[in-house]
């Protein structure tokens, strides 16, 4: 297939950019359907602003904040990913794997 070059319009910034035939053989290549919407300078901006240096994956991404808890089964020290509300117990992970399924709400 051949691809020429096209020239977008950024939704961000409102800049013209180029959509070169080699970005567009590697959007097909990566079976992506749609045209990119941002310029590069806004793309790497707004994956900036997401604290990641890749486009996923979750390399290079900020470490999520942990909360230190105590197992309401077995006692053990742990973290979760969440703020503990003390309203309702709080499991280690391998507690929480053994609690039936129709008892976790997420």
């Amino acid at each position: 297939m051949s691809f020429q070059e096209k020239s977008l319009t950024c939704q961000d910034c409102g800049k013209s950019f180029a959509f070169t035939a080699e970005e567009q053989q590697f959007h097909a290549q990566k079976g992506y359907t749609n045209l990119p919407k941002r310029c590069p300078d806004c793309r790497r901006s707004r994956r900036d602003d997401r604290g990641t240096s890749s486009g996923g994956g979750g390399f290079g991404r900020s470490r999520r904040e942990m909360y230190p808890v105590t197992c309401a089964q077995c006692g053990a020290q742990t973290e979760v990913p969440f703020q503990p509300r003390g309203d309702r117990p709080v499991y280690c992970s391998d507690c929480y794997a053994k609690q039936p399924a129709r008892s976790r709400s997420y």
